[in-house]
């Protein structure tokens, strides 16, 4: 009985108890494995990155974006205009990223956990991702 009693006022003072909080504070609340797509704030000022990440978020029908609320408001409403562009439901999180050096700005995330391998948005899309190239001639069939 003592110790349910002391468990119950543990909650009260300090607050339910957090599965990995380390991990939630980096990834704005949510976990590593519901993540598709994770852009840092110094990626999310180069122009390259942002035309990746609206080229590929319709990859995911059920995802939403998480953005980072310690951001400049210029930098929170372009990326907030490219996801009601693409009509995904974003949340700007108040989380304390100022341990970090470059802290998460943004998140694609799934409500589910996905588990995917990579999620830095410039080592999964390459930036230099080349466009087929037709040489007008076609092989023959014999």
């Amino acid at each position: 009985m003592a110790d349910e009693l002391q468990k119950h006022l543990e909650k009260g003072q300090y607050g339910a108890p957090k599965l990995n909080p380390d991990e939630q504070r980096r990834y704005l609340g949510t976990f590593r494995e519901r993540c598709y797509i994770s852009m840092t704030v110094s990626q999310m000022q180069d122009s390259r990155n942002q035309t990746l990440l609206e080229k590929h978020l319709a990859d995911h029908s059920d995802s939403s974006l998480l953005i980072n609320g310690q951001l400049p408001e210029s930098l929170q409403s372009r990326y907030i205009a490219l996801s009601v562009q693409a009509k995904k439901k974003f949340t700007i999180v108040a989380g304390d990223t100022s341990k970090e050096s470059d802290p998460i700005g943004l998140l694609v995330v799934s409500p589910q956990a996905v588990n995917e391998e990579v999620i830095d948005i410039e080592k999964k899309f390459n930036h230099k991702e080349v466009p087929f190239k037709s040489t007008g001639k076609k092989k023959s069939f014999w």
